[in-house]
Formats: C-alpha cells, structure tokens, sequence
C-alpha cells in the first residue's frame, strides 16, 4: 500500500504516471531482501539535500553488496525530470532504490553487478509543526557485527516496526530505542537531539543508526547560528531531564516531542529555532 497518491515510478530508462510493478518473483530482492533505498523531500518548489541523499543510497549499495549503477549526479537529473509533473504547491516524497536481480553462487549473496534501479515519487503532506510522543521500546538497534547498519537497508526496517507497533499500543507516536548497551540511539523513525541549560545534545554516531543528512544539517545551522551541538553518550535518564526534545528526519523535517512517557515537555524556543533555521536555508536556493 502507497503512502501517498500521484505516484510517478522511473523503471527501464523512463518515467511511468502510475505505481508501476518493479519487482518480480524470482528477484534476489524479493525473496531475500536486498534492497536499499533513500528518501528526499520536494517542498515549495525545492528538494533539500538531493545530491547528498543520492550519494547516500550509492553508498547504501556498496555496503548491502549492490553495484550501484546511476551516478548521483545522474540520479538527481532523473529526479528533477520526474519533479516537473509536480507544482511547487506539492510535497512530494522522492524516494530512488537498488536491489538485486540475481544471487550469486549458493543465492544467498546478490551477484556483483546485478542491480536494478527505480525512483518513486509520491506526494505526502508535510506537517509544518509536527508533534509526536515518545516511549521506551524493549527492541533495540542492531549492530554491524549483526545487520548492515551502515546501509539504509529495506531489511531493518522490520525491527523499527516492532518498535512503532509496540509504542502505539502504549498509547505513544513513537520509540526511542537503545544501542546495544543500553544508550540512547535513535528513535524507531528519526534522529533524535535534546536541549538542557540552553545546550543541544545528540547521540554521538557509534554504527547502530544512521547519522541522519537532515541531522546533519540541523547542525550545521544551529553552529552557524552560535549554538554548536555536541554529539555524547546520552542516557535515557537524560532525555527525562531535558528541557526540549526534538526529532529530525526526512518526512518532517523537525518533529517536536511533547512527552516521554509521563514527562512533558513544551515546544521550545530552540526547536521552533532549528524549523525556522532549516526552512530559511532550503528555500533560499541552498536546497
């Protein structure tokens, strides 16, 4: 089921105006999961961080064991070429993948240069000041000695479902999960950064979770703007203490917390600070 309408699919070489079958029974990656992908945002007429998402799946494929095969250059020209069917009015998702066709001997491995490619447009709204709640989650974040961490990888997401599913039944929007001993990660969809006593903290990448291209903008803003973040060990006792909490991620952006469990917290000025900051620099052409 699609998370949005107007799909476009680019698939053998051209555009299609529909939500197009890519897959077929016997490819490697629908039986045994090989696929990566990447998600970018198309918002008034701008699509923020295009070229670094593109590099991203590229280097997404390295890690599954995919060849990729469309430069990110070419990939991001391909996706403005989709682009054009959309008005600036649309928030569209724009989302490229790789996976396997065939397996290598023994079919377990994708065999080397064997790769399909597909970009996926769709339009999904874009909540401007978006909000969520926060639980704590009996999953955790797996490490490279155990899943491809290091990719943004269809097979993981599995795990953060788990995690999504466990916290909506405790009545929250989302989880924030630990690493594998115990420290914050991440949440189940987004990268996650607290403030206490004016400064901005965030898990320090440690290769359990993705070190988010949004995440990483959001940093670059706020040391631009004289707030330098600093990347620590951050225990869940901390996100407790915090005096806001925020999410970053490609679907929204800047998502807000509100609770963690049975602490509140108010939309801050330093979280209505990083939206700002981060619209002002995607809309002035940066993007």
């Amino acid at each position: 089921m699609a998370l949005g309408t107007d799909i476009r699919t680019y698939f053998d070489g051209r555009w299609h105006d529909s939500d197009l079958p890519i897959l077929r029974a016997a490819d490697h990656g629908t039986w045994l999961g090989s696929s990566v992908f990447d998600g970018a945002r198309y918002v008034h007429g701008a699509a923020p961080d295009l070229l670094a998402h593109c590099e991203r799946l590229n280097r997404s494929a390295h890690a599954m064991m995919l060849t990729p095969t469309v430069s990110p250059e070419r990939m991001a020209e391909i996706v403005w070429q989709g682009l054009a069917a959309y008005g600036p009015q649309d928030a569209v998702y724009i989302r490229p993948m790789y996976w396997a066709i065939d397996g290598a001997p023994g079919a377990i491995a994708p065999a080397e240069g064997s790769t399909a490619f597909s970009i996926c447009l769709e339009t999904i709204p874009l909540v401007a000041d978006a909000e969520t709640t926060l639980t704590t989650t009996r999953f955790r974040r797996p490490v490279l000695e155990t899943d491809v961490v290091n990719a943004k990888a269809g097979c993981l997401y599995p795990n953060n479902a788990r995690m999504l599913r466990e916290a909506q039944a405790k009545g929250f929007g989302n989880a924030l999960a630990a690493d594998a001993v115990g420290n914050v990660a991440e949440t189940a969809s987004s990268n996650v950064f607290i403030v206490k006593d004016g400064e901005v903290m965030t898990p320090i990448p440690n290769g359990t979770f993705l070190a988010g291209i949004t995440r990483a903008r959001h940093m670059a803003n706020l040391a631009a703007d004289g707030m330098p973040v600093r990347e620590c060990v951050l225990g869940f006792d901390d996100v407790r203490t915090a005096d806001e909490v925020f999410l970053s991620g490609n679907m929204t952006k800047v998502q807000a917390v509100t609770a963690f469990d049975d602490r509140h917290y108010q939309v801050g000025p330093v979280t209505r600070r990083v939206r700002e900051m981060y619209w002002d620099w995607a809309l002035s052409g940066n993007g």
